[in-house]
């Protein structure tokens, strides 16, 4: 049970955060017209980007360090609680589908486990050792990267998994939305995008969360891009599981070739489906097989693998 003194503590110390800071000039809010509060949060929306912007060369050296290590067989693991939690976990499943990752190459855990995604687990936060427990499994190796996630850059679950992570030999990333976290010191690459107060007070589902998934969207795409998932900006390790996305690989291809219908139909055909491959029976005129074999020693890269063909 938390003492009076801790309680006190814990107020004074959310206090003192950006994130957590009353407005007193948005205290009539809820007596304004409803486009007027639209107008409101629209116009704090429109900063998020300027701070992210700010912490650009950071975020750059942070995705240049993960792809090393992913291209080495690392794997990507996000650790947050409540809304940086379900963040993570959000990057992290939408990661197979559109790069044809393996689903345990980027991993998103939350505090108090995947039932916290839509229901909140009181007090998992505030445990380094449930981070910890969340962590041994995998079996954490120094080509691993470890991305903690909170907003107030004070969550013990988040600091937790990075000073674990880090023991383990890891890379660690600390994404927080307040300036001298406690998050950010504790990791190897510290990211501390400063979005101000929200709009309503403590609500980091806002601003903060915006931020946190504009980041995770450059942590995760960047660093596919790095290793060879796209083709220019083409999704060509995307994985074509339902019509949608079937219909997605053949426009890809055509885009990446010029290629008839039929032309391309065949290709796919011939490689189970797999665009990256199917490109490269178009443009380098070669079997299935051979495109394969190009891919693989090309490890992934399909420029790489057209440069061999050619």
């Amino acid at each position: 049970m938390t003492s009076t003194s801790d309680s006190r503590d814990l107020r004074a110390e959310l206090e003192s955060l950006t994130t957590e800071a009353f407005r007193p000039e948005l205290a009539g809010i809820d007596r304004l017209p409803t486009l007027d509060i639209a107008r409101l949060m629209n116009g704090e929306d429109a900063t998020v980007a300027g701070a992210v912007a700010a912490r650009l060369p950071q975020i750059a050296a942070a995705i240049d360090a993960l792809a090393d290590r992913m291209a080495r067989g690392g794997r990507l693991v996000y650790a947050g609680a409540g809304t940086a939690g379900r963040l993570g976990v959000l990057d992290a499943s939408e990661c197979p589908p559109t790069f044809n990752t393996d689903p345990a190459r980027v991993v998103g855990l939350i505090a108090g486990g995947p039932q916290a995604v839509v229901t909140s687990v009181e007090g998992a936060e505030d445990s380094r050792e449930l981070a910890r427990a969340d962590l041994e499994p995998l079996g954490l190796t120094p080509d691993d990267t470890v991305v903690g996630i909170s907003a107030s850059g004070r969550t013990p679950y988040a600091i937790g998994a990075v000073e674990y992570a880090r023991s383990r030999g890891s890379l660690t990333i600390g994404l927080a939305c307040n300036a001298g976290s406690p998050l950010a010191a504790a990791a190897e690459h510290g990211v501390e995008i400063v979005v101000g107060p929200e709009l309503l007070t403590g609500s980091t589902r806002l601003k903060a969360g915006t931020a946190q998934k504009l980041v995770l969207n450059m942590l995760s795409t960047i660093t596919m891009i790095r290793l060879g998932k796209t083709y220019g900006n083409l999704m060509v390790d995307v994985r074509a599981s339902n019509d949608k996305l079937r219909a997605r690989s053949h426009r890809i291809v055509a885009l990446a070739t010029g290629a008839g219908d039929e032309e391309i139909e065949r290709a796919l055909a011939a490689t189970d489906g797999e665009v990256k491959n199917a490109i490269l029976i178009i443009l380098a005129d070669v079997d299935g097989p051979t495109a394969a074999r190009l891919l693989e020693e090309s490890h992934g890269h399909l420029r790489a693998a057209l440069a061999a063909a050619g």
